[in-house]
């Protein structure tokens, strides 16, 4: 392997590497290329080839060295070939180095290196299975997880990938009790409540770990490389900042060894009182939103939220729905130009926008008792009238 250039990947890694790395789909080792480095973006193009078997000395082990072509869904002949994060997974090991199989770049980016899921899918399409279900993958409503870790639920020792979001509480102890196997865990909330979360270092085998939108966790709770140490990827998103410093001090060094790690948004206790009812909250942070834009915006979301409820708790009249729709067009019209010149409400926001003002009027019919789908209707008709975004 030739030397990298100075700022290269953590993990040393040159154009024309062969890595090669075991698969718990297919139960073997597989192997891919790496066709090209950016150092800017810190991705690596990573080529699959169609090639798997018992762990390989060397290259020539490899036999004829072939990219990995898709056939199955609606792949229609196309490479398994995207861009990665540049940290070679620590399972993944340098093999040797040949001539590039393929050097058109690829447009494809993903964060998770996924050698060996393409060809596990399409060896099972070529055996005549075309509904892929991952053996041991389970996502999970939080209902649906609540009632897996309650007490007397049987241990699910197969589960090998969990995933839950939109979890207003969760306790690790359970989940550890009850999973004890994973190797992947995915918890998401809406400044949902972690307990225990200290419990995941007893986790031998977990790779991947991703948490975003919870709290709860303090610097106690930290995982340690010496007892999770397969860990491959770190990901946590809006997390308290006294985990996330932890967390960050403790697994940072480990790139060399083969961890990715993406720490975002560390809140503050001071940050999750303040927008416990701000339904904007994920703003904050978003690389494309400028801190002075999220105030506006959140300072927006509240007049209308007040306007909003001052006049649904009010006596109902033909002016009432009249009303609403003013609102929603003024609404409309203050992030129209707060998008202004340089636009930043996307799809996304757009949708979070709208989902905001279904926030308001949940909370009122909850307060007062009764639906209100007329006076919904109005407020989004309003928004509709006069929105740019």
């Amino acid at each position: 392997m030739s030397d990298t250039t100075t700022g290269g990947p953590p993990r040393p890694l040159s154009v024309g590497d062969i890595v090669v790395g075991p698969n718990d789909l297919l139960g073997e080792w597989v192997a891919a290329q790496i066709t090209s480095i950016d150092a800017n973006w810190k991705k690596v193009g990573v080529l699959d080839l169609s090639w798997s078997g018992p762990v390989p000395s060397s290259t020539v082990d490899l036999g004829v060295i072939e990219p990995l072509v898709l056939t199955h869904n609606s792949w229609n002949g196309r490479l398994s070939y995207v861009n990665c994060d540049w940290v070679l997974p620590r399972s993944f090991h340098f093999l040797g180095s040949l001539p590039l199989i393929h050097e058109q770049p690829s447009n494809s980016y993903t964060s998770i290196w996924t050698v060996g899921y393409q060809l596990a899918r399409q060896r099972a399409w070529d055996r005549g299975e075309r509904d892929w279900n991952e053996p041991g993958e389970l996502e999970m409503t939080p209902a649906d997880l609540a009632n897996a870790l309650a007490d007397g639920a049987p241990v699910q020792s197969d589960v090998r990938s969990l995933k839950s979001t939109g979890l207003s509480e969760v306790d690790c102890l359970r989940i550890v009790s009850t999973f004890p196997n994973l190797t992947r865990l995915t918890l998401g909330g809406n400044l949902g409540q972690v307990t225990n979360a200290g419990m995941l270092n007893k986790l031998g085998r977990l790779r991947d770990l991703f948490i975003s939108n919870l709290f709860g966790m303090t610097k106690s709770d930290c995982l340690l490389p010496i007892e999770i140490p397969h860990l491959e990827y770190l990901y946590l998103d809006s997390v308290p900042h006294e985990y996330a410093s932890a967390m960050r001090r403790r697994w940072r060094s480990e790139a060399a060894n083969g961890t990715s790690v993406s720490i975002t948004k560390a809140r503050k206790p001071e940050w999750v009182q303040e927008n416990l009812e701000n339904p904007l909250r994920d703003w904050d942070g978003r690389e494309h939103i400028s801190s002075g834009r999220f105030k506006k915006a959140v300072a927006q979301f509240q007049k209308t939220r007040s306007e909003v409820l001052e006049v649904l708790s009010a006596y109902q009249n033909e002016l009432t729905l009249g009303r609403l729709e003013n609102i929603g067009r003024e609404y409309a019209i203050a992030f129209n130009r707060l998008d202004g010149r340089s636009p930043f409400i996307e799809t996304e926001e757009r949708e979070e926008l709208f989902a905001a003002l279904a926030c308001v009027m949940d909370e009122s019919e909850l307060e007062l008792g009764r639906p209100l789908e007329a006076e919904r209707l109005a407020l989004l008709s309003g928004v509709e009238d006069a929105r740019d975004w």
